[in-house]
């Protein structure tokens, strides 16, 4: 089979690695354009004032410019002491100290952030002040803090910021700088993976195409390298299943052929045999010509090019319906719903008008119904025959096999219409089964994708 080879293209690893660097790259981008085009996020500050009002009122929780303050009373100090220079009072601690009237040394304040040092945090909270016309010498604290002043009972009274789930300002900075990725990277990754994907969905399609059609033309060869490989291997395996089949048939068909020329001669010798010896032999002959030409037939069906088109199944099945209603038969539809299927119209009118017909003649009459079931096509006939045992339903569908209770030489046919209906079915991606209805009688079900 030959073969048009596409220019190459990445692989697929090369493919996944470009999408995988180009999205850590991208975010990385993002997060740093935010990081350094946003205005700093002002520091969770305190005023001294507020703490001092805290500490006036005692235990509890107070609510401040910010979140909340919550004091509390303990036995012992805050653990650690903001750093203060030698021999001197942080200029904090003494307006705090002012605030409430108190010895210095009965204050300690502990922080991550020392209160007088020059630090980004203190300037950006100072330059803040100053724009709201505050005084830049306004004394705070920065989260996260502890101050506690000593009791005259030996407790201490502890205020510290109430601890919150929300995000603070640098959090909330990380979340925005996600989010504004996820938002530019979304349609990048979209347009990759449905590139990547598009290979592997028509390969799968392809896929499910052979089962219902394998004399559909080859998939044509498109995507990444590694696609590509399964691709021609997929291609040369419908290849040589589609030249099995065809040797297969070709060599039943040549087979069937060939035995004609010596049943002719066995029916003449067999006519100038004794009368009670040549009606049997004659009868035998017969029937196996009859057996000869049906499989002819069905080798013919299977060999001819078919050309497959949308087509309304209940339409069919009621024309079908109507031509044996002309000839006699009891054959009748009860339920008609309207299904597009795609297949070919001669395979499938064979089909229908062979279990039809045997619903008819082992039956004595056929009632229809079409309907669709989730994606597939539903045909159903009834009949009102003896039915089958359970052993047989399945049995009957092999070529030649006839149930000999109700399927006997006298009531015609070799055994190949319900082989030759389940073939069909087959094909197109479907089935068909025989199923005994409660009260006597079959039931053929066929299935077809809409």
């Amino acid at each position: 089979m030959s073969e048009t080879r596409p220019p190459p293209t990445a692989s697929l690893f090369a493919q996944v690695l470009v999408l995988t660097v180009l999205s850590v790259v991208g975010a990385l981008t993002i997060n740093l354009l935010v990081v350094l085009n946003l205005p700093p996020p002002t520091p969770d500050f305190y005023r001294m004032a507020e703490i001092a009002q805290v500490l006036k009122q005692g235990p509890g929780v107070t609510t401040s410019d910010h979140r909340p303050l919550i004091s509390r009373m303990a036995d012992q100090a805050p653990a650690v002491e903001a750093p203060t220079p030698p021999q001197s009072t942080p200029p904090g601690k003494k307006a705090l100290a002012q605030m409430l009237g108190v010895d210095p040394a009965s204050l300690v304040i502990t922080s991550d952030l020392s209160p007088f040092s020059d630090r980004r945090e203190f300037r950006i909270v100072r330059n803040e002040l100053t724009q709201k016309g505050e005084s830049a010498e306004e004394r705070f604290l920065i989260a996260p803090f502890q101050v506690g002043l000593k009791r005259p009972d030996g407790r201490w009274l502890v205020v510290q910021p109430k601890p919150t789930f929300a995000p603070d300002a640098w959090q909330q900075r990380l979340i925005l700088s996600v989010i504004l990725s996820a938002l530019a990277l979304t349609p990048v990754a979209y347009l990759f993976a449905r590139r990547l994907a598009k290979p592997i969905s028509l390969f799968a399609r392809a896929a499910e195409r052979l089962g219902r059609d394998p004399r559909a033309p080859p998939l044509a060869i498109n995507g990444p390298s590694e696609i590509g490989v399964a691709v021609r291997a997929f291609n040369e395996m419908q290849e040589r299943l589609a030249r099995y089949v065809t040797n297969r048939t070709a060599v039943v068909g040549a087979i069937a052929h060939d035995l004609r020329t010596p049943l002719t001669r066995l029916r003449f010798r067999a006519e100038s045999a004794p009368p009670e010896i040549s009606v049997r032999m004659i009868a035998d002959i017969a029937e196996m010509e009859a057996m000869i030409s049906g499989t002819l037939a069905f080798v013919r069906d299977e060999t001819r090019k078919t050309e497959r088109t949308r087509l309304e199944l209940s339409s069919l099945l009621e024309s079908l319906v109507d031509e044996l209603s002309e000839t006699g038969l009891c054959v009748s539809i009860d339920r008609a719903e309207r299904v597009v299927v795609d297949g070919d119209p001669v395979a499938l009118r064979r089909l229908f008008n062979n279990l039809l017909d045997n619903a008819v003649k082992f039956g004595r009459q056929a009632r229809a119904r079409v309907y669709v079931d989730c994606a597939s096509a539903i045909v159903e006939i009834d009949d009102d025959g003896c039915g089958l045992p359970a052993s047989e339903l399945e049995r009957v569908f092999e070529p030649f096999h006839r149930y000999e209770a109700s399927r006997s030489r006298e009531t015609g046919g070799i055994g190949l219409g319900l082989a030759v209906a389940r073939s069909v079915a087959r094909a197109h991606g479907g089935d068909a089964r025989l199923e005994n209805r409660e009260g006597g009688g079959l039931t053929a079900r066929v299935t077809l994708p809409i």
